[in-house]
């Protein structure tokens, strides 16, 4: 069995210092942490106004990488996100000028408001972690994160993602609105400015890494990593699905699980992590019928059912 504790260590370390700006949040804030030990790219979705762009901001003021932000909007190009060639009349050759997504922690921010052809940009990056243009192949760096907000589609002016994009994303978080007393401290907390000003860095790209690679060896049983296939190949057979989860889904809340065990201090998975990470990997990457729309049954209702029906290992 491995020690996790060094993992254990460094989530406390980050998770401490993220919520010197974000109150009351933990439960997403461990799950941001779960995304980044997986290597994983997170969807942030709320209404307007409730620290999605503080809390990707925070984060990555806690890492010690590279940082960019990237706001989209309707007139964005894909250029400007991945960047372009162009010819310099001084050496007389072409140069490349690389965009803002060549950094570590790139900030996706209200992704939804761009043009699709916009969001497709951002594929290949997030998958293969390197940009293609003009015949020429040009990797990331390592760690790479992207960290996307958006408002829900009912609003004017967004567009939304393709399935193809929405798989890409690890995990889907929503925020929620802070309860009484949080919404108090934060008055207080930001009386006088913000403390995202302050935050320091307290977690270095090699420990990052080093822990990214550590995750993986966290033991899950036969038992739980049959649970697992099950409950993602269940939605692909339910009645009420048009769309279920993809391969690429299995493999994420599988490498999640680990995340979480670690991060919880254990060296092996059990089921409760796996149905704790269910919804958030699961309910961006499957679509309701319309007929199942209708009776007012959503993605996130279908996958409590799944968790309900599909059967929990005992060891």
């Amino acid at each position: 069995m491995i020690d996790v504790e060094p993992v254990r260590g460094l989530a406390e370390r980050a998770a401490g210092n993220i919520e010197r700006v974000i109150v009351g949040k933990r439960d997403v804030i461990d799950l941001l942490l779960v995304a980044l030990l997986c290597e994983g790219h997170v969807l942030i979705e709320d209404v307007p106004g409730t620290g999605k762009t503080m809390l990707a901001k925070s984060l990555a003021r806690t890492l010690d990488c590279s940082f960019r932000r990237i706001q989209f909007t309707p007139d964005l190009l894909p250029s400007d996100v991945s960047g372009v060639s162009f010819f310099n009349q001084r050496v007389q050759d072409f140069e490349f000028r690389p965009g803002p997504i060549f950094a570590q922690v790139v900030l996706a921010d209200e992704i939804n408001r761009a043009t699709p052809r916009t969001q497709s940009a951002l594929l290949e990056c997030m998958e293969e972690r390197q940009v293609s243009l003009e015949g020429e192949t040009r990797p990331l760096p390592r760690p790479f994160l992207v960290l996307a907000t958006q408002n829900p589609i009912e609003l004017e002016g967004t567009f939304p993602l393709p399935e193809a994009q929405l798989d890409r994303f690890l995990l889907r978080l929503s925020i929620g609105y802070p309860a009484e007393a949080d919404e108090k401290a934060i008055v207080q907390r930001f009386r006088r400015g913000s403390p995202l000003d302050e935050l320091p860095s307290v977690v270095g790209v090699a420990e990052l890494l080093a822990m990214q690679r550590l995750v993986r060896d966290v033991h899950v049983s036969d038992a739980v990593e049959e649970y697992v296939v099950r409950l993602v190949r269940a939605s692909r057979l339910h009645a009420a699905l048009e769309l279920g989860a993809s391969p690429r889904a299995t493999l994420g809340l599988y490498r999640c699980a680990q995340a979480l065990a670690a991060l919880r201090g254990r060296g092996y998975v059990l089921p409760d992590d796996v149905k704790t990470l269910a919804p958030s990997v699961l309910t961006h990457r499957i679509i309701a019928t319309p007929q199942a729309r209708l009776r007012g049954r959503g993605a996130a209702d279908i996958v409590a059912e799944l968790l309900s029906t599909v059967p929990v290992p005992v060891e």
